[in-house]
């Protein structure tokens, strides 16, 4: 795992990942739900969809839009193992710890909480 504020720094030069931004759907499920909440559901989109050491659909599991962590998750490069492995030092083919998930979601928690103003 990489330092965040490392990470952060490399993802704002990058077009793609710099791109992101939630929509007002997302933003305001965000507002109402509370970060909390939508934390929760990052827990729980890590834990089913990235932690498996093997994923069926590996580098299309996660969507494009349709929840306020589908887009953080895309804008950190969170959002499958390639990218996690390329950007964040975490390595393919084995389930991820439970300190690596909790890193995943605390990524995650700070790019909503700066680019939501939640």
């Amino acid at each position: 795992m990489r330092d965040i504020e490392a990470v952060f720094t490399v993802l704002a030069c990058s077009t793609f990942r710099a791109g992101f931004k939630l929509n007002a759907r997302d933003l305001s499920y965000l507002q109402q739900k509370g970060i909390a909440v939508v934390l929760d559901h990052a827990e729980d989109f890590v834990r089913e969809r990235l932690a498996p050491a093997v994923i069926a659909n590996e580098g299309k599991q996660t969507p494009m839009r349709g929840h306020p962590v589908f887009v953080a998750q895309h804008a950190t490069a969170c959002c499958c193992r390639g990218c996690l492995q390329q950007w964040h030092a975490i390595p393919q083919g084995r389930e991820l710890t439970l300190e690596e998930q909790a890193y995943i979601v605390v990524v995650l928690e700070r790019w909503l909480q700066l680019y939501a103003s939640v």
